[in-house]
């Protein structure tokens, strides 16, 4: 039988934390469809005052000497949150036990948090050997230890001796976590598939620094592009990258500031001229791809649904960051599509 390896071998009863205060709007939550779910509507119950309720998940091995202990052992906590990782199980006389890694991140009514983490053992036993009463999937035992994780990142990778999880994108996780934090509220809630925004493209860059030594490793840079809205015409995207150095930080796009000159001071006439007066960045890119043959960007940004004047940019991938190379602007609206180039640094090496 597969036994949870903690050094804190008694049961878990929360006595450093203390007791949560009812939350109005704490979610009922009484499932034993599974292991964790089991686990999650302990922690319901816990948030919800329904101590008879938690102490009832558990089977003959109670997690306190009696039920006022364990009651007791949450005088003073706010409310407690829970996260759950990969499940594991094995079978064993007539019985399955589930290995549950647990993180939680218990908040005093003072507003201060700690975080603990460790495993809890669920036992479902065989319902065609039982007799009345029925015995429902229940908590075996748990163990939890004090942790100097952050929440997000405290739920261990696994259990006992089953195999570990696959190990998560952290670059990934980062850049979603950041692209929703800033963004979740501005952009639309589905992209054009129907699909919930927040899962982007990603791709790897591998690339040679430009002082690198022969012998030097390549290093590698992540692109992750994530849908942001739908216009009647144009398309916004967010892009963040992510490396050894800096970690995960938004991309910035430089745009020219742009003075145009029209025949009568009629935006309708002729273009006299275009001039560049300054610079600027945006974390916006409109109607964007990324070409991985090529290491670049591209953005075109129509200002009319008939795309007869418009501005487009290219970004090209140099030494770990994206810088602009090219950039084009038709500034008539004459119903024709005739760009011209005011920025070419294709050719610079």
């Amino acid at each position: 039988m597969r036994r949870v390896l903690l050094a804190a071998a008694a049961l878990f009863s929360l006595a450093d934390i203390g007791r949560p205060a009812l939350a109005a709007d704490a979610p009922y939550i009484d499932d034993r469809s599974s292991a964790d779910a089991v686990v999650r509507s302990l922690y319901s119950a816990i948030n919800r005052h329904e101590f008879a309720r938690a102490w009832g998940y558990f089977g003959d091995t109670k997690p306190a000497k009696d039920f006022n202990a364990f009651v007791k052992g949450y005088d003073g906590t706010g409310n407690v949150e829970i996260k759950t990782g990969a499940v594991s199980d094995e079978g064993a006389a007539g019985s399955i036990y589930y290995s549950v890694p647990v993180a939680i991140q218990a908040t005093d009514k003072n507003g201060d948090a700690k975080v603990f983490a460790g495993c809890y053992t669920v036992r479902q036993v065989n319902a065609q050997i039982q007799e009345p009463p029925f015995q429902p999937i229940f908590i075996d035992k748990g163990a939890l230890k004090p942790s100097t994780e952050d929440f997000d990142s405290a739920v261990p990778a696994s259990c006992g001796d089953g195999p570990p999880p696959p190990k998560k994108d952290e670059a990934l996780e980062q850049a979603k976590k950041a692209f929703l934090a800033t963004y979740g509220g501005q952009c639309d809630k589905q992209d054009p598939d129907g699909k919930p925004i927040g899962e982007p493209e990603a791709h790897s860059i591998h690339y040679k620094d430009k002082d690198a030594q022969p012998s030097d490793p390549e290093r590698e840079t992540r692109l992750f592009r994530f849908f942001c809205s739908m216009a009647a015409y144009n398309e916004t995207a967010v892009y963040y990258i992510a490396n050894d150095v800096d970690g995960v930080t938004q991309l910035q796009f430089t745009e020219p500031d742009l003075d145009i000159r029209y025949e009568n001071n009629n935006s309708e006439g002729k273009v006299e001229g275009i001039h560049i007066i300054g610079f600027r960045t945006s974390g916006w890119a409109t109607n964007s791809n990324y070409d991985e043959n090529t290491k670049s960007i591209t953005t075109s940004d129509k200002w009319r649904g008939v795309g007869d004047a418009s501005s487009s940019g290219t970004y090209l991938f140099r030494n770990g960051d994206f810088s602009l190379v090219q950039y084009d602007v038709d500034a008539s609206y004459d119903g024709e599509i005739n760009p011209q180039t005011i920025i070419d640094y294709n050719t610079a090496p």
